[in-house]
């Protein structure tokens, strides 16, 4: 689905967009190739790898496993989605990669913005008017899958819409979520992209595949916002575009002290 009026669409009705056939099946193969070369740890408890707490790692995280990791910055299947969402001055704020074996459990339902984020004043109930100060949008999440995941698998889930939403997720819903249809796991074959916004109430949906999940997410904002004090350092010995360079930059007022990603194009 190229169609950039149909993503705009979809993405906007929805909170999130679904890319299928983004990755070849040899380029599935080769990040997950170079994934089975790191040699790592038995999955625990934590699916998540490759960042500190917050997803935001002070190194290059799984970016220094290779360059076809680095590519996926900027990869052209995304970079349009993301310019319509975050405008043309953004920056990868963080990354992290996330793995689940069969029986690990479901990870708890959350926005990071809006009426349902952590650190707003809303009331169960009460309609939600966010103050001028809170930040509301601007975060866009890209995970690229590098297996099957989705109904009867486990991985990504969300509320489709809730991004919109007024009103704090009701206790019920949080605590039970596979009971409640408005909760769904989206298709995601391996090769595929599924961008989110953090405004969009979703979490990780307990994993029942016979197979490992594997996803890496690469978290986006607009140029002059942060997460965190923490910065995605570049990869050491492996050569960046001029646009990946960017990405990488640190935070900074658009067009004024940070660059357009768009001004060759």
């Amino acid at each position: 689905m190229d169609n950039l009026e149909i993503q705009q669409y979809l993405f906007d009705l929805q909170g999130y967009l679904v890319i299928e056939n983004a990755l070849k099946p040899e380029e599935v193969a080769e990040l997950n190739r170079l994934m089975d070369a790191r040699d790592l740890p038995a999955l625990e408890k934590d699916p998540r790898f490759g960042a500190a707490a917050g997803g935001a790692p002070e190194e290059p995280g799984f970016l220094q496993w290779g360059k076809p990791f680095c590519d996926l910055l900027d990869h052209p299947k995304i970079m349009a989605v993301l310019q319509l969402r975050l405008g043309d001055c953004f920056r990868l704020d963080r990354l992290y990669g996330m793995r689940q074996r069969r029986g690990m459990g479901r990870g708890g339902l959350h926005s990071d913005y809006g009426a349902s984020s952590f650190t707003a004043r809303s009331e169960p109930g009460k309609r939600y008017q966010p103050p001028e100060t809170e930040l509301v949008n601007g975060f866009v999440v890209a995970g690229w899958n590098l297996s099957d995941t989705g109904p009867g698998l486990g991985g990504f889930c969300c509320i489709p819409g809730s991004h919109k939403a007024q009103y704090r997720i009701p206790q019920a819903i949080q605590q039970d979520p596979e009971t409640w249809p408005c909760v769904v796991q989206p298709t995601l074959p391996a090769g595929s992209v599924v961008l989110f916004t953090e405004s969009l109430t979703h979490g990780t949906a307990a994993w029942e595949g016979g197979h490992e999940r594997r996803t890496l997410l690469f978290k986006y904002c607009v140029s002059q916002m942060a997460w965190s004090s923490r910065r995605v350092k570049p990869p050491a010995g492996i050569e960046l575009t001029k646009r990946q360079q960017v990405l990488l930059r640190e935070p900074g007022d658009p067009h004024r002290f940070f660059p357009s990603l768009f001004e060759e194009s």
